[in-house]
């Protein structure tokens, strides 16, 4: 998009962006409260007027300026007149942070320094260089970018989350369904911190260990099993016997 500018010496209206790009007001309630915005004092901004000015019906306005009173920039209040009749006066607000004309303070911006301090503070501590790293973990989390390009690692990230795949891998899983169930069913768009979301993933799916296998009972021990399937030499049919040769109906025939 590009602007074509216009320098407006009558005939405008100052609306700040907090309104004008609101991230959870409708567009019906932006563009209503750019016009009450415009509107000089005294002017009459009820249901039925607003019908008269646009070609919204009474429910998408009357919708509208809920969501601008739920902001903070409209506020309707019932007041008795002289003579005992109430009247609904209307308040608008260029600011909801600013309801007694006061100008809002800046908020102190965070120095790069700052950021930077307090992301190496949140970071888990990385082991030491020497520790020698295990191989097959180091190697099962080197190798999911080859399956989605945004799970790249640094080394640092590898050591880190090693043990963690070591921890997978003691309990029976293998690294081949490791390695689908940390990198399917990945979210949208750019994956700003891979490391965090395979620890995350590491640690809260965790599966527990395999209960020990009930030995096998005594009578289906005992059982016979049944004699291998053969090839007949004869008419190739299929038969059971503990040698290869012929079917019956071949030794019988012969």
């Amino acid at each position: 998009m590009v602007h074509v500018r216009h320098r407006h010496d009558a005939n405008f209206t100052v609306v700040g962006n907090h309104l004008a790009q609101h991230p959870h007001l409708s567009a019906v309630a932006i563009g209503i409260g750019v016009y009450i915005q415009s509107l000089p004092d005294g002017a009459a901004v009820g249901i039925k007027d607003l019908t008269r000015r646009f070609r919204e019906g009474e429910i998408v306005l009357a919708r509208a300026l809920r969501e601008l009173e739920a902001a903070g920039y409209l506020e309707r209040r019932r007041v008795r007149c002289e003579g005992g009749r109430m009247v609904t006066r209307t308040s608008w607000y260029e600011h909801p942070g600013c309801r007694d004309g006061s100008v809002p303070q800046p908020r102190p911006r965070r120095r790069a320094v700052d950021l930077i301090k307090r992301r190496r503070r949140d970071d888990a501590p990385l082991p030491p260089a020497d520790e020698p790293v295990d191989q097959p973990a180091a190697d099962l989390l080197a190798g999911l970018r080859r399956r989605d390009p945004r799970l790249i690692l640094s080394e640092r990230d590898v050591r880190t989350l090693a043990p963690d795949v070591r921890a997978w891998l003691d309990r029976g899983v293998g690294p081949a369904q490791l390695a689908r169930t940390l990198s399917g069913e990945l979210p949208m768009g750019v994956i700003a911190r891979p490391a965090r979301l395979l620890g995350y993933r590491l640690k809260a799916w965790l599966p527990p260990v395999l209960p020990a296998q009930p030995p096998e009972p005594p009578e289906r021990r005992d059982r016979p099993r049944p004699l291998p399937l053969r090839t007949c030499d004869g008419c190739e049919r299929a038969f059971r016997a503990a040698a290869p040769g012929r079917c019956r109906d071949c030794r019988t025939a012969a």
